[in-house]
C-alpha cells in the first residue's frame, strides 16, 4: 500500500486507490479463482489418460484381435510408429504444466524403450565368415540391369531375388554371371552364389489344399514358384538357404488389413523350415511383414532376425523413397549374426538388404 503524509499531522494513511470498495472486490475474485483453479497434480488428466491409454495399448498389443479386420497384425506392422505419440502428449503436458500427465507419460515411455531400445544401437561386429544379400527387384523395375550392377558391386557371398520376370531374368543372368558363376531360379525367385549350389527345389507356399492341387502341370506350377531351397557349399560345410516371397498384405477399407496369401505362405514355410534337416539355415526374401507380426510366429520361432541381433536401427526396407517398415528380412539359425544393414536404393521399390554371419 502507498504510504503518504498529512500536511496537519504528518501521519501516514493509505493511498485512497488502494482501499476503495471496487479494489476489495477485485481481490475477492481473484482470492475465488485461485481457489478453484486446479493444480498441477489436477490439470492434464485428460492427457494423463491418454498417455496410460497408450502405454497399454502397445503393452498388450500382442491381445489385440485378428478376427476384426486382422487389426492385431496391422497394430503390430507399424507398431514402432506409436512412439511418435510421446513427444505430442509431452508437449502438451509442458503446456499445460501437467505433473499428473508427465508422471503418466512414463508407462509409454518404458513400454517403448522396451519394445524397441535395443534397435536404437549399433549391435555390429567386424568381420564374418559370409556375406549374405536379398533384394525384390520389383517386375515393374525400368533398369533390371542397372539393378543387377548395383548389386554385384556390394560384393556379397550370396544373392537373392525376388519377383523376377521372364523378362527380366536373361538381363539378371547376364550382368550377374561374372561376380556369380552358380546360380538357380525358380519361378519368381533365385539366387546367385560365389560358391557351389546343390540339392536345389522349389518350395510350395501356396498351401493348396483343393482336390486338384497334386494335379497341376509342372509348368504351372513353376509359374507361381515364389520360394525355393537350396544348399550352399561353404569351406565349413554346408548351409541350407531358403529363398521366398510371400503372398502381399493389403489394407482395404472394407476388409480390413488383407493379408490371408501371406498369412498361408508364412505358415507353410514355418512348416518347410520345421522339416529341415540342416542345422545351419539362412532364410532371405520379402516377406510383406515385419518379425513383430503374430503372422510369423511359425517362422520366428525357429529363426532370429539379423536385424534385432545384428543391425543399427530400425532398417526399414519398404517404400525405398521414404521406408517405413521392414518387409525384406534375413533370418537364421545355427550361424551367428554379425552385422546387418540396407544397401543404396535401386530401381525397385524396395531396399536391399544384407548380413554379415560366422560359423
Amino acid at each position: 500500500m502507498t504510504q503518504v503524509e498529512t500536511a496537519e499531522t504528518g501521519q501516514a494513511v493509505g493511498d485512497p486507490r488502494e482501499t476503495g470498495p471496487g479494489t476489495r472486490r477485485a481481490r475477492i475474485r481473484r482470492a475465488i479463482l485461485m481457489g478453484f483453479r486446479p493444480g498441477p497434480w489436477k490439470r492434464g488428466l485428460v492427457l494423463a489418460a491418454m498417455a496410460l491409454l497408450l502405454g497399454l495399448f502397445m503393452l498388450l498389443h500382442a491381445k489385440i484381435p485378428n478376427r476384426i479386420g486382422n487389426l492385431g497384425s496391422l497394430v503390430e506392422t507399424v507398431l514402432p510408429w506409436f512412439g511418435l505419440f510421446i513427444p505430442v502428449l509431452l508437449a502438451g503436458a509442458l503446456w499445460r504444466r501437467s505433473v499428473s500427465a508427465m508422471v503418466a507419460l512414463t508407462l509409454p515411455v518404458l513400454v517403448w524403450l522396451n519394445l524397441f531400445g535395443g534397435l536404437l544401437k549399433d549391435k555390429s561386429h567386424p568381420g564374418s565368415d559370409l556375406t549374405v544379400a536379398s533384394h525384390n527387384v520389383s517386375a515393374n523395375n525400368p533398369d533390371p540391369a542397372g539393378t543387377a550392377r548395383e548389386l554385384a558391386a556390394a560384393d556379397v557371398d550370396v544373392l537373392a531375388l525376388e519377383e523376377i520376370t521372364p523378362q527380366a531374368k536373361p538381363l539378371y543372368e547376364k550382368e550377374l554371371a561374372k561376380a556369380y558363376p552358380y546360380h538357380t531360379v525358380q519361378g519368381t525367385v533365385g539366387l546367385w552364389s560365389k560358391l557351389p549350389l546343390a540339392d536345389t527345389k522349389p518350395v510350395d507356399i501356396q498351401m493348396d489344399v483343393g482336390p486338384l492341387a497334386d494335379t497341376k502341370p509342372v509348368a504351372v506350377k513353376m509359374a507361381y514358384t515364389r520360394a525355393l531351397r537350396t544348399t550352399v557349399a561353404t569351406d565349413q560345410g554346408p548351409l541350407a538357404v531358403y529363398v521366398a516371397h510371400l503372398g502381399s498384405a493389403r489394407v482395404n477399407p472394407r476388409a480390413g488389413f488383407w493379408t490371408d496369401s501371406r498369412d498361408r505362405g508364412a505358415q507353410a514355410l514355418g512348416k518347410a523350415i520345421a522339416a529341415e534337416q540342416n542345422e545351419r539355415v539362412v532364410l532371405l526374401g520379402d516377406l510383406n511383414g515385419t518379425m513383430d507380426d503374430r503372422a510369423f510366429a511359425d517362422i520366428t520361432s525357429q529363426l532370429r532376425s539379423t536385424q534385432d541381433a545384428a543391425g543399427d536401427g530400425f532398417g526399414f526396407t519398404w517404400p525405398a523413397e521414404f521406408p517405413v517398415v521392414r518387409i525384406d528380412q534375413i533370418l537364421v539359425r545355427g550361424v551367428k549374426p554379425e552385422s546387418s544393414w540396407s544397401l543404396p536404393t535401386t530401381g525397385s521399390d524396395h531396399l536391399p538388404v544384407a548380413a554379415g554371419i560366422s560359423w
